[in-house]
């Protein structure tokens, strides 16, 4: 069937109501099926209406029918001429709409209507979050939040880097007619073969930038809060400021606005000014004192680097915001889904929920390690503390009451928040209603790790055993089940591989279960399902947890396994389940396709001795009529999704059915992959199997012993496919690692836990083309480190007092990176005290010896982390100190700054170190400048988004660039309005867009930065914050496209030895890691030979030439086309050398009176330029006569066609339509 969009065209917070209508699983198969999904947009125009605030003009507003009234409230509050105003409702004919009311179902807002901004009486509260929201107005240029994270505010940078040129706000001068030339020199530390390691470029500052001050000081005045008699009056609090003028002003909150008051310092005077100003924003009462200009501030993530900042005073926690978490996150998820409008709005909620619930675990976490939360169990031992702050309960990562002592201790303890965020994930993911799951953070800080949980209803008013009514609160010794739960988790069971099984209780009893017996499934006094401790959702990983009696497979074992970890709740990750289910899947069907040929084969050896009147088709389904057999009319493994376990209800299996010896092929396929069900394949796992204290009942021997071998072949599947498929992707560039982030993601993409690390490092390093792999190596070297002192600093960090966290961070720096042998110290103490060694009241959780920290030498520093990467890696570090690890690895010490400090949460003072000196240490005290949160949380999808962005992706790997372009469009409108003009996945959406708008010829789009403006912002900010020098991070071909982008841009602007060096250092690049032989390093050599001719050296030109055309002979042949265009480049290097040696030679001869031909010289034109780059960064143009446009735009039709009349195009030999220009464009490299 066709595919149909018709597509809204809103600007991106302004998107219009839409439906989906949708048939399967999506758009992927690019009218390959004749099943093809399809997408039909309608759409539903938004409409305008006008604002009317106090003292502005009307101005017009684009509204959607499904935003909520809210979402006006937020526009109003970021429009420069609202954005002072906080405490204001709107109305609609003097009505006042409710703020969670949506427009469509407001009564008389139409096109047109007029909605007036109302001034509110004030409240405490409100006048709070007044004067914090005008605190944050007041500090929006200033980095000091930026580089605290504050509210998650983080660094941009992007007026920097467009140096004042981006859009009508630059500041370039012009000298006569034309713009002043800006300086593209590129600084010396990006420069191949540059020593530097400079850490001053991450943070540009614009030369003409100077710090805006508005005020000096604004705080809460010391006369608070109001007596009896002023409250009469309608004061509600006071506040105290400081102009930069040096003026001291006191100004009143009252419930009217706020207005100056004549009290001092020392005299507390409430009674007006006069004049008073009263006004209803701070703003606009500043503003009549002084002159006043707002500035906006920008969101985002905490940097690993900083300055010494100073900030305005104000109250962090604003009384009465309380909120409940737990109906909140499950309300919104309660929200309907039926139609695309609703899903938006659903998904908004949910995104916004979870946000908002993520920030203020993150604050609860550091509030409660900084002991300044009071326990709810406050006689316990510190460790076993729990806490709760603003309606989330906390806990500390400690085994309390011994209840991990059998799975390791405090490391299980510490572990399992991890595995219970990735179970909560998983079931999340699968959405079922009707079964709901806490809201959870793991947030990591100053070495102590802290879960943060939404609370269940009524949990906290009666026992645990009273409470759980599914599952086990003792890891198996008792278990209870009960039907509702195994109704809603039976719903999981398929897309989470979660086999249903029974165990058995205290009392030998039968419990049926659909999860592991861990997960304990409690119902609120909400009436709500509640599941939680989700730590077994998945599998146990049988390489690291050794069971006596048990062997692992052949290939696990001559890894070396099983190991022992330190505890036993290693797990299988999803990735890996979904992997090792798809690799069984595809071995099914060829087993069974196998036996169906043979069955068919000797059928027809049979059958041909009967009459003609005997049909086999009576008994076997005919094949059709090929040369070869064709298996697919039994099994189609393309047509069925693997990841949702095929059944026989597919009609690409139906088939079987029709003979009992198809079914006996099935049923043998089903035993030799492990299927849990005899006439269809599903897999499924146990996630019980192997957990102490468990029992299951006799009669399940068998398929216990099943499941044991599954487990097994599992984990045979990680190191015998996974990992090599792995460093095969790093082979062949379809995996870049580029830091330890991009590393662990590579690995977890694949189902590979970063305890194999040591196996994958091991696998790289008997690899025959490990020369290929030496970035990769490189990389997993310095993950491997850096985690292993990120192990170590954790335990370190918890016997540290708050008052030396600073000289104990900067300690363990030095020694860990310092060439100076750090001597044991403690620092000066700040504070000189005259009682001496008093108890201290707020003791760090776990307690501890205060100044154990000082005694930690680089020596034992490094022994320790050797000691770590053989226990708990595997791996083997041939290396005493950070010197010997840079000379053996070729590491740089500031690559381990930079990834000690983000994974411990370390931000350092932005300077340059000297780590090489022997007289004193690289950091002191002063170089650290805070400790910060590293937080994980589960991240919501907008799942409509992604739907529409793969099948984007999948049309424009098809060639049709319009109708892609109309997907990954709309898919940006709804990310735009689940997760606001922020995002990652927006960058991915906008950067593809730029592309293709290029590739189709709309240069206007990719010029006037409606594309890569965003992404500039999105890199300015994200990017800056936590990558070092970009070309010391890139590797293998980023690095190449990097280089090979410079070298050309420099040679397009007559920068020859410039553009040289990078175009040569590209070249050293690809011959290295593509090989001698490769096509890309014929270019490269072609590149460099170009350059050499801009600067006459044609003999260095026709030695490069030579290189790339003996290539381009050996790879193509001389018939091809790049072979004859590289021979007549030769021809023309050749002529021009002769005819320079020939003036040369002339010269010599003649000396003065030489008559000399002018040779040619001449610059590179920009479109040989572009050209070359459109090659490098894989974009290549085919060049069309007219007959072959003619030709294409037949076939296009015939194609057409064939599709309205639903037949299959897939054989046809042309793709898909492309732009019919006089050259077609084919991206060859769109991700």
């Amino acid at each position: 069937c066709a595919n149909t969009a018709v597509m809204n065209g809103g600007v991106a917070h302004n998107l219009s109501e839409e439906e989906s209508r949708q048939d399967g699983a999506g758009d992927t198969d690019g009218g390959e099926d004749s099943n093809e999904q399809e997408v039909i947009v309608i759409q539903d125009t938004g409409f305008t209406v006008k604002i009317q605030a106090p003292g502005t003009e009307p101005f017009d507003l684009q509204v959607s029918p499904q935003e909520m009234v809210q979402e006006i409230h937020q526009v109003l509050m970021d429009r420069e001429d609202t954005c002072h105003r906080t405490c204001f409702s709107l109305q609609l004919d003097s009505n006042v709409l409710d703020n969670f009311a949506e427009l469509k179902s407001i009564e008389g807002l139409q096109e047109g209507s007029l909605l007036k901004v109302v001034e509110e009486p004030y409240t405490v509260r409100e006048a709070r979050i007044h004067v914090r929201h005008i605190r944050d107005l007041l500090k929006g240029l200033d980095p000091s939040d930026a580089y605290n994270g504050v509210d998650c505010n983080s660094l941009s940078f992007l007026s920097v880097f467009t140096d004042g040129d981006l859009g009508d706000s630059g500041k370039r001068k012009k000298k006569g007619s034309e713009l002043e030339q800006i300086d593209c020199t590129p600084p010396e530390h990006i420069l191949p073969g540059s020593k530097e390691r400079p850490l001053l470029p991450l943070q540009p500052q614009n030369k003409d930038w100077k710090p805006m001050q508005c005020l000096k000081v604004l705080t809460m005045s010391g006369w608070n809060p109001p007596p009896g008699n002023r409250k009469m009056h309608g004061d509600l609090m006071y506040l105290y400021m400081v102009t930069v003028e040096e003026r001291h002003i006191s100004i009143t909150a009252s419930t009217r606005g706020f207005y100056l008051n004549q009290s001092t310092t020392y005299t507390f005077n409430p009674k007006p000014a006069n004049p008073s100003f009263l006004s209803h924003s701070l703003v606009e009462l500043l503003s009549q004192i002084r002159r006043l200009h707002l500035p906006s501030g920008l969101r985002g993530t905490h940097t690993w680097t900083g300055t010494h900042t100073s900030r305005l005073g104000y109250e962090e926690h604003i009384p009465g915001q309380t909120r409940d978490w737990n109906e909140e996150l499950q309300t919104t998820r309660e929200l309907a889904r039926k139609n695309l409008p609703d899903r938006l709005l659903r998904e908004r909620a949910i995104f916004k929920v979870h946000s908002d619930f993520a920030a203020a675990a993150t604050r609860g976490s550091m509030a409660v390690i900084d002991g300044n939360v009071m326990a709810i169990n406050p006689g316990e031992e510190t460790r076993m503390q729990m806490f709760i702050w603003n309606n989330i309960f906390f806990s500390l990562g400690f085994d309390v009451r011994d209840h991990y002592r059998e799975l390791g201790g405090d490391a299980a303890a510490h572990a399992a928040p991890t595995n219970d965020l990735n179970g909560v994930r998983a079931y999340g993911a699968v959405d079922v209603e009707g079964l709901y799951t806490l809201g959870t953070v793991v947030v990591d800080y100053r070495g102590y790790r802290v879960t943060a949980q939404s609370i269940i209803p009524g949990i906290l008013e009666r026992e645990q055993e009273q409470s759980v009514i599914y599952g086990s609160i003792d890891f198996g010794k008792t278990v209870v089940s009960h039907g509702k739960y195994l109704e809603l988790l039976e719903r999981t069971s398929r897309p989470l591989k979660v086999q249903r099984h029974n165990v058995l209780n205290e009392k030998d009893e039968s419990m049926e279960l659909c999860s592991s017996v861990e997960c304990k499934g409690i119902i609120g006094n909400d009436g709500r399902h509640y599941i939680l401790d989700l730590l077994r959702t998945f599998p146990p990983d049988l390489n690291f947890l050794p069971v006596e009696g048990e062997e692992l497979s052949p290939e696990s074992v001559r890894q070396g396994f099983p190991r022992q970890h330190r505890h036993r709740l290693a797990c299988l990750r999803q990735e890996l389940i979904e992997a090792f289910v798809e690799h069984r899947y595809l071995l099914f069907m060829k087993m069974a396709a196998l036996q169906l040929m043979q069955q068919k084969a000797n059928k027809e050896s049979k059958l041909a001795t009967l009459t003609e009147n005997s049909s086999p088709g009576a008994a076997v389904p005919a094949l059709p009529s090929t040369e070869t057999p064709d298996v697919t009319c039994y099994i189609d493994i393309h047509s069925t999704s693997l990841s949702s376990s095929p059944d026989l209800s597919n009609p690409t299996l139906t088939c079987f059915h029709q003979d009992p010896k198809s079914r006996e092929v099935v049923l043998n396929a089903c035993k030799a992959v492990g299927s849990i069900s005899n006439t269809s394949f599903d897999i499924r796992f146990n996630p019980d199997i192997f957990s102490p204290g468990v029992r299951f009942p006799e009669d399940s021997a068998d398929d216990i012993q099943k499941q044991k071998q599954l487990l097994k072949d599992a984990g045979a599947f990680m190191v015998s496919c996974q990992i090599p498929s792995l460093v095969k992707d790093c082979l062949d560039h379809s995996a870049l690692p580029m830091d330890g982030a991009t590393l662990t993601e590579a690995l977890h993409q694949r189902g590979i836990n970063v305890r194999y690390l040591g196996n994958v490092l091991a696998f790289v390093d008997q690899t025959p083309a490990k020369a290929q792999l030496e970035h990769f190596y490189r990389i997993g070297i310095s993950e491997l480190i850096t985690r292993c002192a990120k192990h170590i600093f954790k335990t370190y960090l918890q016997g540290v007092e708050l008052s030396a966290l600073s000289a104990s961070v900067s300690h363990f720096l030095n020694c860990f990176l310092s060439s100076f042998d750090a001597v044991a110290h403690l620092p000066a103490d700040e504070l000189v005290s005259r009682r001496k060694n008093r108890k201290r009241r707020n003791r760090v959780p776990g307690g501890g010896d205060n100044t154990a920290w000082a005694s930690l030498t680089p020596s034992e520093l490094w022994k320790n982390i050797v000691s770590e990467a053989q226990s708990y890696y595997h791996f083997t570090l041939h290396c005493e100190n950070a010197d010997q690890v840079v000379e053996k690895y070729g590491l740089q010490k500031i690559t381990l700054l930079r990834e000690i400090s983000i994974k411990a949460g370390i931000q350092i003072l932005i300077k340059e170190y000297n780590f090489d000196s022997r007289h004193k240490p690289a950091f002191t005290e002063e170089d650290i400048l805070n400790i910060f949160p590293v937080v994980k949380h589960v991240n919501p999808k907008a799942s409509d988004a992604f739907h529409f962005f793969q099948s984007g992706q999948a049309k424009v790997q098809q060639g049709y660039l319009k109708e892609g372009c109309e997907l990954i469009n709309e898919a940006l409108n709804l990310f735009n309005n689940v997760y606001g003009a922020m995002h990652v996945e927006i960058c991915a959406c906008l950067r593809l867009l730029a592309r293709l708008n290029y590739i189709m010829g709309d240069h206007h789009e990719v010029c006037c930065f409606r594309h890569y403006k965003h992404i500039l912002i999105f890199l300015s900010r994200y990017w800056a914050s936590s990558t070092p020098t970009l070309s010391r991070n890139m590797y293998t071909g980023c690095v190449y496209y990097v280089s090979g982008n410079i070298g050309l841009v420099l040679h397009g602007v007559m920068e020859y030895d410039l553009s040289l060096r990078f175009l040569e250092n590209a070249l050293a690049i690809n011959s290295k890691y593509h090989g001698p032989r490769s096509l890309k390093v014929a270019l490269s050599h072609h590149l460099v030979a170009r350059v050499y001719e801009s600067k006459a050296e044609f003999r260095s030109a026709l030695q490069q030439e030579k290189e790339g055309y003996t290539i381009y002979k050996n790879q193509v042949g001389e018939a091809h086309e790049k072979t004859k265009e590289s021979s007549e480049y030769l021809k023309y290097l050749t002529q021009q050398a002769v005819a320079l040696q020939r003036t040369m030679n002339e010269i010599y001869k003649n000396g003065s009176n030489a008559s000399i031909m002018p040779l040619k010289f001449t610059a590179p034109s920009m479109a040989s330029v572009l050209e070359q780059l459109n090659i490098i960064n894989g974009i290549i143009f085919i060049p069309l006569s007219q007959k072959d446009l003619e030709n294409l735009k037949a076939e296009v039709q015939r194609r057409q066609q064939l599709q309205e009349s639903g037949k299959s195009v897939e054989d046809l030999t042309v793709d898909g339509p492309l732009e019919l220009e006089d050259k077609i464009p084919m991206d060859v490299n769109v991700d």
